[in-house]
């Protein structure tokens, strides 16, 4: 699938040019939005939300995807409470990384026994650039799944 919106070789985009996507990599979606659970993490939860056109600042944002946003998050949130049992989630937003420049948001869960070495800002410890040491594609697509159920439950 070829769009104007997306540009070939971006990552978030090569993933949203795809016709079908396992349950790790559209956890959720919307118009305007999709949820994947990070390839590179090895915390169970860690979400990347990725505007389904390609952008590179919140700027960007048509006004319906910005106001979608909120609720997304909130809701995202929630699940991520019930499926993991954190206490909270981190928010988080840089888009500045080689090759992952196309605007996505982090939205972490911050578990009750996180140790203080890896809270705030050093939850980016989780991510790691040895891919045997990511959460396998099954662990990934068990939470995705778990999420979607989460998250339309009444």
């Amino acid at each position: 699938m070829t769009t104007p919106d997306l540009v070939p070789g971006c990552f978030a985009c090569n993933h949203q040019a795809r016709s079908s996507l396992p349950p790790r990599e559209d956890v959720t979606h919307t118009d305007h939005w999709r949820v994947a659970h990070a390839f590179n993490s090895t915390l169970p939860g860690w979400l990347v939300i990725n505007p389904t056109r390609h952008l590179t600042s919140f700027t960007e944002l048509a006004p319906a995807a910005a106001d979608e946003l909120g609720g997304l998050v909130h809701h995202l949130s929630a699940a991520l409470e019930q499926v993991t049992g954190c206490t909270k989630t981190y928010l988080m937003q840089f888009s500045e990384a080689d090759g992952f420049s196309h605007l996505h948001v982090h939205l972490v869960p911050r578990m009750p026994d996180h140790p203080a070495d890896a809270r705030g800002p050093k939850v980016f410890a989780y991510l790691n650039d040895d891919p045997a040491q990511w959460l396998p594609e099954s662990r990934r697509d068990s939470i995705g799944l778990a999420l979607r159920e989460a998250l339309s439950a009444p």
